[in-house]
């Protein structure tokens, strides 16, 4: 396995070189990728800018917003904050089994005393119940990565003020606030491990994961000069870019939304003449197929249980929404208020 750490402190550039090495790297071995980031806050593919974030608090605070590739929900990092992301080929069987790749980074948290990490639900790594890391996958043209967060010691009082969380995701968890439900690594270490710098964190954690005592002995994946200057390209058309990240959100006359075991789906739609005539689908749901293709099959579609059932099937919805089921989608839909 190579390794590869960026210095940079840019969610945006951060991303895009992900996205390069995904799409463009050598892979004849998997590469193990760490970036740290200032404050900022990562939406996931399908989600809304508007309703997800707290757009005056980051503001005034100088928090970047931008959105990945992978699906799943939004997270908050800052300078307490470790990512990682395996980046490899797609043997065919890796998609969904976070516990593959995350495997790894909980054995050498074990090593360091957070002996009680673990997989927890569909994506989360969890201390007794209590969330450190979200993780998220992109499978592509026989590529893919699966990347996560590692809280080490985030500012967790901004998470609550930056992020909106919907009410139904955090009553669905049986819990009161987005605080009570997440925790920094860092106190549940052994001393030798509190007070690392983040630097010294990541370092560690490499060590581990790589098997090796010094990261000279690591094989390091070096980028070219074209290499960055295809990566900037990525950044400004893409993780840098308003449309990308904000979009246009006008407001539907219809909103339906759900939280389900598998994730948050939210529609929001128009009929006109007893068709739909607008449909734009958000949410933290984890499938590999970008919206776009079930929202335009519904285009025009009747709108009834019927119709909709004849213009959707069961692999599209798997695509697009992971594990939710048709017969869920079309119930959400076609719910009547």
């Amino acid at each position: 396995m190579k390794y590869l750490v960026t210095d940079t402190r840019d969610i945006r550039y951060n991303l895009a070189l992900e996205t390069y090495l995904m799409e463009h790297a050598q892979l004849d071995e998997p590469i193990l990728y760490f970036y740290i980031n200032s404050p900022c806050i990562i939406l996931g593919r399908n989600q809304d800018a508007y309703e997800e974030v707290n757009l005056d608090y980051v503001r005034e605070h100088n928090i970047i917003v931008t959105r990945r590739t992978s699906g799943g929900g939004a997270v908050f990092d800052d300078l307490g904050n470790v990512s990682f992301s395996f980046i490899t080929k797609d043997d065919g069987h890796s998609n969904g089994n976070f516990a593959k790749f995350t495997n790894p980074v909980i054995e050498a948290l074990h090593e360091m005393g957070a002996t009680k990490a673990e997989l927890s639900g569909r994506n989360d790594l969890q201390i007794e119940g209590k969330k450190f890391s979200g993780n998220a996958m992109r499978i592509a043209h026989g590529r893919m990565f699966s990347h996560g967060t590692l809280m080490y010691d985030v500012d967790l009082d901004v998470i609550g003020h930056a992020l909106n969380v919907p009410k139904d995701k955090i009553e669905s968890k049986g819990i009161k606030s987005v605080h009570s439900r997440v925790t920094n690594l860092k106190p549940h270490f052994t001393p030798a491990y509190q007070h690392l710098t983040i630097e010294e964190f990541r370092d560690t954690l490499a060590k581990k994961i790589l098997g090796v005592s010094d990261l000279a002995d690591a094989k390091e994946y070096v980028l070219s000069d074209e290499d960055k200057a295809a990566v900037a390209k990525i950044n400004a058309e893409i993780f840098s870019n308003w449309d990308f990240v904000y979009g246009k959100s006008p407001k539907a006359a219809i909103q339906h939304r759900q939280h389900f075991d598998q994730g948050t789906v939210d529609f929001r739609f128009q009929i006109e003449g007893g068709k739909i005539a607008y449909l734009k689908v958000y949410g933290d749901f984890l499938g590999q197929e970008d919206v776009r293709d079930f929202e335009q099959r519904l285009l025009g579609v009747r709108y009834d249980r019927e119709a909709i059932n004849q213009k959707i099937d069961e692999g599209l919805v798997a695509r697009v929404f992971g594990k939710i089921t048709k017969d869920e989608i079309i119930d959400l839909l076609v719910r009547q208020e």
